[in-house]
């Protein structure tokens, strides 16, 4: 591929170069750009560790490992040089290895690597808000954490065994892609091309419904488990994120200012344990509330109120409890 700068109806060719000649290293450059830019070879991904290592042998390393929209997780490995160095080989091994990494224990990595970054806000329950966000999960269903495990190769280049190795995998129906990263020099500055190769653009719509196809198959075995959305003040929800929405909408149209007000009515439709009291929640539940202190709810009793996180078919109780306090509720 060429690359052109144009100027004055001329188009100039942009200079090839490589990473090594222009003193780029593998982890020190391209690994720290790329993890804070990983929508350059991996959109949808959000970077939950690097250098991870958690098996005995500390030397084999994910350089990057993510999870994308769909809570999977997604194996990132990166290259400089010219032909891929049997990555395919690696990122194998590392995926087997992750796959059956916990909800809990993704929350675990992905705090670590919130505090060594510096990042804000930091701390697991952080993290663990971070994660259920990112992916949209309930609490209810964090069994469907890591289902799949992606993998993502990223290099100057990747010889012919790498690539049909690849393509082979792929049609075994392994999620594994390869994205070209082509350094250009051009008025003293390196540029990057990040180009995906396999699958190619024009095939990735395939490949969606391939990945569609197959989520379908797994819900069609799971059809006991709902994952309705809802439409709300113009915004979608899950079940989860629905109810905190919800009821505090309603406690603001309606000026409730107790606990007691607001528990009392919930009763009369059998949701006596929708919301509770922040100085009632053992220790050991506060994954189970929306316990963030963005999402309890201050009374003008001085109270402080957090709603449940835990909805299943209930979630039916509160919409109707709520059909005449709120705007409508529709589900999607």
């Amino acid at each position: 591929m060429s690359l052109y700068h144009i100027a004055d109806k001329n188009l100039t060719p942009l200079t090839p170069t490589t990473f090594a000649a222009e003193g780029l290293h593998e982890r020190q450059d391209l690994q720290e750009a790329l993890k804070h830019n990983i929508a350059a070879i991996a959109p949808d991904c959000l970077v939950i560790a690097d250098e991870f290592s958690d098996w005995e042998d500390s030397r084999r390393r994910i350089d990057l490992l993510a999870i994308d929209r769909n809570a999977n997780l997604v194996v990132i490995e990166l290259k400089r040089d010219e032909v891929g160095a049997h990555m395919e080989l690696q990122a194998l091994r590392y995926a087997a290895m992750v796959s059956n990494m916990t909800f809990d224990k993704a929350c675990d990595y992905f705090e670590r690597y919130l505090v060594a970054e510096g990042l804000a806000d930091s701390g697991r329950e952080c993290a663990r808000e971070k994660l259920l966000a990112f992916t949209g999960l309930d609490e209810s269903q964090l069994d469907d954490f890591g289902n799949d495990v992606r993998i993502m190769l990223a290099s100057a280049d990747f010889g012919k065994e790498l690539t049909t190795s690849v393509l082979w995998l792929r049609d075994k129906g392994i999620d594994i892609s390869c994205v070209r990263l082509t350094p250009f020099k051009y008025k003293g500055e390196v540029l990057i091309n990040a180009e995906p190769i396999i699958p190619v653009p024009e095939a990735e719509a395939y490949q969606v419904k391939f990945r569609e196809k197959r989520a379908e198959e797994r819900a069609s075995q799971q059809s006991s488990r709902d994952y309705s959305k809802y439409r709300f003040n113009g915004e979608v929800y899950n079940k989860r994120k629905l109810a905190l929405a919800v009821i505090r909408q309603w406690v603001q149209n309606r000026q409730l200012t107790s606990f007691a007000q607001i528990s009392h009515y919930l009763s009369q439709y059998d949701l006596p344990r929708a919301v509770i009291l922040v100085d009632q929640i053992a220790e050991k539940n506060f994954n189970r509330w929306h316990s963030a202190a963005g999402d309890l709810i201050e009374l003008a009793s001085g109270e402080q109120v957090a709603v449940s996180n835990q909805w299943g078919e209930n979630i039916n109780d509160l919409v109707r409890a709520m059909a005449q306090q709120v705007d409508t509720i529709e589900k999607v």
